[in-house]
């Protein structure tokens, strides 16, 4: 999904136009707060996300909207992509040092966006899937922590029981739980997605 903010209708609806025409969903923001608003809930395109954020906005400016995704850990699974006709090189690096996608001055080239925009998309998919894995690693128990390393290792069970001290049935228990929770069905899917 692409998130559009703007305060000039007519560039909302004309990036609005350019995305679709180019199979992109979006929504379209004229104020910077409506786009917080929507980031509080918490939901997410499983396609992915990206925001198109001008700088000059009357109730909040593009520079502190993007401080405020950052403060909450977004601008991975929402990647900036900040679109202005009053930007300068000083304020351009300065985005991008600090974790923008790209810096676009208006007038722009509709290609060139939409092909960053497609960019930040899958890097913002790439970043939804890591969260995901993440979230269920994070639902091992500090035993099963322990197996997954030493299956990651290459272990077989009977090394991980004597390892571990248990017997070679709890480490087959602990084994399938984590695949279970992990959502694989082999060792080597299970070192892909970890790796």
């Amino acid at each position: 999904m692409l998130h559009i903010v703007d305060d000039e209708a007519v560039v909302r609806d004309s990036l609005t136009w350019l995305a679709t025409s180019r199979g992109i969903p979006s929504r379209a923001y004229e104020s910077a707060l409506q786009l917080l608003a929507y980031t509080d809930a918490g939901q997410f395109d499983a396609d992915g996300d990206c925001v198109l954020l001008d700088v000059r906005m009357p109730d909040m400016n593009g520079v502190a909207v993007f401080d405020q995704l950052s403060a909450r850990g977004l601008t991975q699974r929402m990647p900036v992509i900040f679109l202005t006709g009053h930007g300068d090189v000083p304020m351009a690096v300065d985005a991008l040092k600090r974790g923008a996608f790209d810096f676009c001055e208006k007038p722009f080239n509709d290609n060139q966006l939409m092909d960053r925009v497609q960019e930040a998309l899958v890097n913002s998919r790439q970043a939804g899937a890591m969260a995901a894995v993440h979230a269920r690693l994070a639902t091992l128990s500090a035993r099963e922590r322990e197996v997954l390393d030493l299956i990651l290792a290459g272990k077989m069970n009977k090394v991980v029981a004597d390892q571990l001290g248990i017997s070679m049935r709890t480490v087959e228990v602990h084994r399938a739980h984590i695949f279970d929770k992990m959502q694989v069905k082999t060792a080597v899917e299970l070192a892909g997605l970890l790796k």
